[in-house]
This record gives structure tokens, C-alpha cells and sequence, in this order.
């Protein structure tokens, strides 16, 4: 009888004894890589990101691996170095994150100003276009600079939704678009200007 106390005494001593797995560690590394992915790391830091992820991962199955083990052989010491590198580097990640947001912040105003010039600009081409082009072909450019115009809209709609990146994007493309009907307008001034030449050449 004794000698199954002791027996029983020292299992529950062994069981007392058993590692712990880390849910502490693993609620605040969670919550570090939730604040990067807050502060924008998916777009602005993504292979840093996916780093993150995968220590998170990784230590995820480590302890669930731990977890599957007799108990007192349980050793979450690797999980637990894995979630102290992905909480700090997380803080680290966010940071970075935040300046770069910042600096694509002010890269997407500006090129949001860039499009809005070169929609003015091809708004007052447009309304220079020769009388003699083609009215099909007028009224088509007239519909692609409002178009054009409109889609300053959407710029705006990026950038306050704080998708930065877009809002470049879509003002370069913008831009792009409003120099390429100046230019069209402009070379059909070229020709009639031309034309014009060669009736008073002939006179």
C-alpha cells in the first residue's frame, strides 16, 4: 500500500513538474503581428511579413507537436524562442511599415497633383482641337478626357482609404493618359497648321 502512495506521490510530482505550453508568449507575439499587419507590413513589407508569419506558424506547431507528447516529456523551449523572434521582429516590421506608409503617402499626393495637371492640360488641348477633325474622332477624345476627369475620383478614394500604392497607380496612369490625348490634340493642330501653309504657299 505504501509503496503505491509513493508511486502515486511521485507521478503527480512529475506531473506538477511538466512544461507549461507558452500561452502568454503566444497571445502577445499574436498581437505584435497584428498591429504590423494594422500598420500596413502586407503591402509595404511583405517578405518581412511573411517572415513573421512563419515563426508565428512554425511555433504554432511546435507547440501543438509538445502538445501531442507524453507530458513529461514536453519541452516547448524552441515554440518559446520562436514567438520572443517573432514579437520582436513584429515591432521592428511595424515600424518600418509606418515610415514607408508615410513616404508612400506623400509619393501618391504628390502624383495625385501630377495627374490633376495633366488632366487641365488635356482638358485645354481638347478644347483647342481643330474644327476640321473628324467630329466622330473629337467627340471620342472629348469622352476619354471626362473620362479621365472622373477618374480623379478614384485617386482620392485611395488615398483616403490610406491604399497608397493604388493611388499612385492610378494617378501615373492618369497622368500617362492625359499627356498622350495632349499630344494627339497637338499633332493635329501640327497638321492643320500645315495644311494652312501649304494653301498660302500655293497662293
Amino acid at each position: 500500500m505504501m509503496r503505491v502512495l509513493t508511486l502515486a506521490l511521485a507521478w503527480a510530482l512529475a506531473l506538477t513538474g511538466c512544461a507549461q505550453p507558452p500561452t502568454d508568449k503566444l497571445a502577445a507575439s499574436e498581437k505584435a503581428v497584428n498591429e504590423a499587419r494594422s500598420a500596413g507590413a502586407p503591402n509595404y513589407m511583405a517578405e518581412d511579413f511573411a517572415k513573421l508569419e512563419g515563426m508565428l506558424t512554425n511555433a504554432k506547431n511546435e507547440i501543438a507537436a509538445q502538445d501531442s507528447k507524453f507530458a513529461p516529456m514536453r519541452d516547448y523551449g524552441k515554440a518559446e524562442q520562436l514567438l520572443t523572434s517573432a514579437q520582436a521582429d513584429a515591432g521592428r516590421v511595424a515600424a518600418e511599415a509606418n515610415k514607408k506608409k508615410e513616404e508612400a503617402k506623400a509619393a501618391a499626393l504628390q502624383a495625385q497633383q501630377a495627374a490633376q495637371e495633366a488632366v487641365k492640360t488635356a482638358q485645354a488641348s481638347v478644347a483647342k482641337a481643330p474644327a476640321g477633325k473628324e467630329r466622330a474622332a473629337l467627340e471620342a477624345i472629348k469622352a476619354d478626357t471626362q473620362t479621365l476627369a472622373n477618374s480623379l475620383n478614384d485617386v482620392q478614394g485611395a488615398i483616403d482609404a490610406g491604399d497608397y500604392l493604388a493611388a499612385q497607380a492610378k494617378a501615373k496612369a492618369i497622368q500617362e493618359k492625359g499627356h498622350a490625348i495632349a499630344s494627339e490634340v497637338q499633332r493635329a493642330l501640327a497638321k492643320v497648321g500645315t495644311a494652312k501653309k501649304g494653301k498660302v504657299a500655293k497662293k
